[in-house]
Protein backbone atom coordinates (compact mmCIF):
# COMPACT_ATOMS: atom_id res chain seq x y z
CA UNK A 1 0.00 0.00 0.00
CA UNK A 2 1.35 3.42 -0.93
CA UNK A 3 1.55 6.29 1.54
CA UNK A 4 -1.80 7.50 0.27
CA UNK A 5 -4.44 4.75 0.15
CA UNK A 6 -6.40 4.39 -3.09
CA UNK A 7 -10.08 3.46 -3.07
CA UNK A 8 -12.14 2.49 -6.10
CA UNK A 9 -15.95 2.55 -5.89
CA UNK A 10 -17.72 0.38 -8.46
CA UNK A 11 -21.40 0.05 -9.38
CA UNK A 12 -23.08 -0.92 -12.63
CA UNK A 13 -23.75 2.47 -14.21
CA UNK A 14 -21.37 4.77 -12.23
CA UNK A 15 -24.28 7.23 -12.21
CA UNK A 16 -25.40 7.07 -8.58
CA UNK A 17 -24.00 5.05 -5.68
CA UNK A 18 -20.35 4.98 -6.71
CA UNK A 19 -20.41 8.68 -7.65
CA UNK A 20 -21.90 9.60 -4.26
CA UNK A 21 -19.40 7.41 -2.41
CA UNK A 22 -16.44 8.86 -4.29
CA UNK A 23 -17.55 12.46 -3.67
CA UNK A 24 -18.20 11.79 0.02
CA UNK A 25 -14.89 10.02 0.62
CA UNK A 26 -12.99 12.68 -1.33
CA UNK A 27 -14.69 15.36 0.79
CA UNK A 28 -14.11 13.68 4.17
CA UNK A 29 -10.55 12.55 3.37
CA UNK A 30 -9.50 16.06 2.30
CA UNK A 31 -6.70 14.82 0.05
CA UNK A 32 -5.50 12.00 2.32
CA UNK A 33 -7.02 9.26 0.12
CA UNK A 34 -7.00 8.86 -3.68
CA UNK A 35 -10.54 8.21 -4.82
CA UNK A 36 -11.89 6.83 -8.10
CA UNK A 37 -15.24 5.52 -9.27
CA UNK A 38 -16.27 3.42 -12.24
CA UNK A 39 -19.09 1.36 -13.66
CA UNK A 40 -19.19 -2.08 -15.24
CA UNK A 41 -21.71 -0.69 -17.78
CA UNK A 42 -21.42 3.12 -17.50
CA UNK A 43 -24.47 5.27 -18.14
CA UNK A 44 -24.45 8.37 -20.34
CA UNK A 45 -24.72 10.83 -17.43
CA UNK A 46 -24.79 11.00 -13.65
CA UNK A 47 -28.35 10.71 -12.30
CA UNK A 48 -29.69 14.31 -11.99
CA UNK A 49 -31.48 13.49 -8.70
CA UNK A 50 -28.14 12.22 -7.31
CA UNK A 51 -26.49 15.50 -8.38
CA UNK A 52 -29.29 17.37 -6.57
CA UNK A 53 -29.05 15.48 -3.25
CA UNK A 54 -25.26 15.82 -3.24
CA UNK A 55 -25.57 19.57 -3.90
CA UNK A 56 -27.62 19.75 -0.67
CA UNK A 57 -24.38 18.79 1.12
CA UNK A 58 -22.35 21.32 -0.87
CA UNK A 59 -20.80 18.64 -3.09
CA UNK A 60 -20.91 19.42 -6.81
CA UNK A 61 -21.25 16.42 -9.11
CA UNK A 62 -22.47 18.48 -12.07
CA UNK A 63 -19.19 18.06 -13.95
CA UNK A 64 -18.76 14.38 -13.12
CA UNK A 65 -19.44 11.69 -15.72
CA UNK A 66 -19.72 7.89 -15.63
CA UNK A 67 -16.42 6.14 -16.28
CA UNK A 68 -15.80 2.57 -17.46
CA UNK A 69 -14.30 0.05 -15.08
CA UNK A 70 -10.75 -0.85 -16.16
CA UNK A 71 -8.29 -3.46 -14.94
CA UNK A 72 -5.76 -0.66 -14.39
CA UNK A 73 -8.13 1.15 -12.00
CA UNK A 74 -8.59 -2.05 -9.99
CA UNK A 75 -4.86 -2.82 -9.97
CA UNK A 76 -4.03 0.71 -8.74
CA UNK A 77 -6.48 0.50 -5.83
CA UNK A 78 -5.83 -0.71 -2.31
CA UNK A 79 -9.53 -1.10 -1.57
CA UNK A 80 -12.27 -1.91 -4.10
CA UNK A 81 -15.81 -1.21 -2.90
CA UNK A 82 -18.52 -2.82 -5.00
CA UNK A 83 -22.16 -1.78 -4.90
CA UNK A 84 -24.39 -4.13 -6.79
CA UNK A 85 -22.16 -5.03 -9.74
CA UNK A 86 -21.93 -8.68 -8.70
CA UNK A 87 -19.73 -10.92 -10.81
CA UNK A 88 -18.88 -8.23 -13.36
CA UNK A 89 -16.26 -6.73 -11.04
CA UNK A 90 -12.74 -8.07 -11.75
CA UNK A 91 -11.00 -9.80 -8.86
CA UNK A 92 -7.30 -9.49 -8.11
CA UNK A 93 -5.55 -11.39 -5.31
CA UNK A 94 -4.14 -9.13 -2.61
CA UNK A 95 -6.76 -6.42 -2.98
CA UNK A 96 -9.20 -5.67 -0.20
CA UNK A 97 -12.77 -6.00 -1.47
CA UNK A 98 -15.84 -4.67 0.28
CA UNK A 99 -19.39 -5.11 -0.94
CA UNK A 100 -21.90 -2.53 0.24
CA UNK A 101 -25.52 -3.61 -0.18
CA UNK A 102 -27.31 -0.41 -1.16
CA UNK A 103 -30.46 0.34 -3.11
CA UNK A 104 -29.91 1.61 -6.63
CA UNK A 105 -30.99 5.28 -6.87
CA UNK A 106 -31.89 4.89 -10.57
CA UNK A 107 -35.45 6.04 -11.21
CA UNK A 108 -35.91 7.28 -7.65
CA UNK A 109 -36.83 10.76 -6.42
CA UNK A 110 -34.54 12.98 -4.35
CA UNK A 111 -36.62 12.05 -1.26
CA UNK A 112 -35.93 8.36 -1.93
CA UNK A 113 -32.23 8.96 -2.66
CA UNK A 114 -31.42 10.91 0.52
CA UNK A 115 -31.49 7.78 2.77
CA UNK A 116 -29.22 5.97 0.27
CA UNK A 117 -26.83 8.95 0.29
CA UNK A 118 -26.84 8.98 4.10
CA UNK A 119 -26.17 5.22 4.28
CA UNK A 120 -23.25 5.65 1.86
CA UNK A 121 -21.93 8.50 4.00
CA UNK A 122 -21.97 6.27 7.10
CA UNK A 123 -20.10 3.49 5.20
CA UNK A 124 -17.58 6.03 3.86
CA UNK A 125 -16.88 7.47 7.32
CA UNK A 126 -16.27 3.95 8.72
CA UNK A 127 -13.94 3.12 5.82
CA UNK A 128 -12.03 6.37 6.27
CA UNK A 129 -11.56 5.64 9.99
CA UNK A 130 -10.02 2.25 9.03
CA UNK A 131 -7.78 3.72 6.32
CA UNK A 132 -6.56 6.66 8.40
CA UNK A 133 -6.71 5.62 12.06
Amino acid sequence: MSDIPEVLFVCVHNAGRSQMAAALLDHHAAGRVRVRSAGSAPAETVNPAVVAVMAELGLDLAREFPKPLTDDAVRASDVVVTMGCGDTCPFYPGKRYLNWELDDPAGRSAEEIRPIRDAIDAHVRRLLAELLP
